[in-house]
């Protein structure tokens, strides 16, 4: 009988992972989802570790009160370093899969936090938090894609969002280490900040060695009895009686790995070729947005913010961390709806509301605030203030600032890192998001250094400049990003080759083969409609019957 196993043992190859395949595995998908996403943690954590020093007197005091231009270097060195470690990720994941890629972010990590927490000045902390950055690249470009490909398409998104859910668990988590820490007077409260950062990085050292490989990385590969297990056990399929469900994302696996010959010689050259470009911009440009967003001015210079609408001292620490907070509590309810709600309207509402707060920030300040010379607490970047007699106007901006933070966490935030994860097909995925998180962190490193020179020249206008920049991605948004909700990433490849215009793609209906749903009721009588026939030398799955797969993995 022609059956999917016969074709996968056709062309199988014996997976063997050596090391990886000594440890047991963990198939839940929810545990996989928040061990891959600890890389969004560490992320989160190198945000905080510089937001919440940078008002310290100890801080200030041991680097010499590094003035704008500086501490606009300090910052965006972490972003210069992901830069690079983004675009290196490719190179790894692809030919050694994608758990090797979080292995490589764990030990870059290690290496940068203990050089931050050893910093004898700003030369070796600048390095130290290169080096973090280049873990960080690795796990902003590896995590989203393994969840999405490991994901069930139902809950694909939530999983994915996992990942910006972690990243603003590590900003707040760090932010109060800081908070606490600002009670120590002397440089271990920055050593103590920085050296917490070491935990994360071990956890997933050692975590991801019970995860399981990437079912489309395997079968990419070849390794088809090992993907077809794997994919089975995360969708807690029997592999001797898998779902309807499970058989057609087989199906439709092996008809793109049949199709697509050049997947090991994929290069980023590649994905600006005609077939892929659309949506290599789409990607490039959805990163590039959410950074130009302004969400920077919110999560690294909160304190400066505080400043300008008249707060000082613990007032400003503390009214910081509400904006944490509500990062936080904003993200986990939209785990729950994305992928009900859909990625474009979520995307699109957001970038509207973001500029009205933006727009709103930037009228409160031009109308309200008065120069400071010198800048506020003798920090120039820092010259404009509201006064005391203007308060109900201070109190707007932070307000506003909040529902700004309220309004992209659970949009631009979660909805970015998942989308870009899943527009790109299996050959195209690795370094297509690697070159989109690439993109982000380029805007990354150039607004941290951009951003206080801003605040220092053009003040208020600041909030204007990025309120326009909702205005226009908001607007791009509608006219080319695309609905991926609900579909297979290969369903999605489906709709880029059909050139489905993005305001329609919602309704769009994939046209999967005829005889998929015929020949699963089949799977269980034994008949069978069909079989594999050869073709000038190529074999092509006409039925996708899945026998029992045998396989010697260890799980808990």
């Amino acid at each position: 009988m022609g059956s999917f196993k016969d074709t996968i043992l056709m062309k199988n190859i014996k997976y063997e992972g050596k090391l990886y395949e000594r440890f047991p595995k963990i198939y839940n998908i929810y545990v996989i989802g928040f061990v891959s996403c600890i890389s969004g943690l560490m992320f989160g954590f190198d945000i905080s570790s510089m937001s919440s020093m940078i008002g310290t007197d100890a801080y200030k005091q041991y680097f010499g009160s590094p003035d704008a231009t500086k501490q606009g270097g300090i910052t965006s060195s972490m972003a210069a370093g992901s830069f690079v470690g983004s675009l290196l990720s490719p190179l790894f994941s692809d030919v050694f899969g994608r758990r090797v890629s979080l292995h490589i972010c764990s030990t870059f990590w290690l290496i940068g936090a203990t050089l931050q927490c050893a910093s004898q000045d700003l030369a070796m902390l600048v390095v130290g938090r290169l080096v973090s950055g280049i873990g960080i690249g690795f796990g902003s470009a590896v995590a989203p894609v393994y969840c999405s490909e490991v994901a069930p398409p139902k809950i694909r998104g939530a999983i994915a969002g996992l990942f910006q859910l972690s990243v603003t668990l590590g900003i707040l988590i760090l932010y109060y280490v800081g908070y606490g820490a600002h009670f120590i007077t002397s440089a271990s409260s920055f050593r103590l900040t920085w050296g917490i950062q070491l935990v994360p990085g071990f956890v997933l050292l050692v975590a991801t060695f019970f995860l399981p490989e990437s079912p489309r990385w395997l079968a990419n590969k070849g390794f088809w009895e090992k993907a077809t297990y794997n994919i089975c056990r995360i969708n807690n399929t029997d592999p001797d009686n898998i779902s309807e469900e499970v058989a057609i994302q087989l199906e439709e696996m092996n008809t793109q790995v049949m199709d697509d010959k050049e997947a090991d010689s994929f290069t980023y050259a590649n994905l600006f070729r005609k077939k892929t470009i659309k949506k290599t911009i789409v990607g490039m440009s959805a990163q590039m947005w959410q950074q130009l967003s302004g969400i920077n001015v919110m999560m690294y210079y909160i304190v400066y913010i505080f400043q300008m609408a008249g707060y000082s001292g613990n007032a400003v620490l503390v009214s910081g961390s509400i904006n944490y907070i509500l990062n936080v509590a904003m993200t986990i309810p939209a785990l729950f709806v994305i992928d009900k709600l859909g990625r474009r309207p979520i995307l699109i509402v957001g970038g509207i509301l973001m500029f009205v707060w933006l727009f709103a920030v930037a009228g409160l300040l031009s109308v309200y605030s008065v120069p400071v010379p010198g800048g506020v607490g003798g920090n120039e970047t820092v010259n404009i203030m509201i006064p005391d007699n203007h308060k109900h106007a201070a109190k707007g901006v932070i307000a506003c600032c909040y529902l700004f933070v309220c309004t992209f966490a659970p949009t631009w935030g979660i909805g970015i890192w998942i989308y870009c994860s899943e527009i790109f097909n299996n050959s195209e995925r690795a370094k297509g998001s690697s070159l989109s998180a690439a993109v982000n962190w380029i805007f990354n490193f150039a607004l941290g250094l951009f951003v206080p020179s801003a605040f220092q020249n053009i003040t208020w206008k600041t909030y204007l400049m990025f309120g326009i920049f909702s205005v226009a991605l908001t607007i791009h948004t509608f006219l080319m990003f695309p609905e991926t909700k609900g579909k297979t990433l290969e369903e999605i490849d489906q709709m880029w080759e059909a050139n489905i215009p993005a305001w329609r793609s919602a309704s769009w209906k994939p046209t999967l083969p005829s005889h998929l749903h015929d020949d699963f009721k089949n799977l269980h009588t034994g008949e069978s409609s069909s079989n594999f026939v050869e073709d000038d030398g190529k074999a092509e799955m006409e039925k996708p019957v899945v026998d029992h797969i045998e396989s010697t993995d260890k799980s808990l």
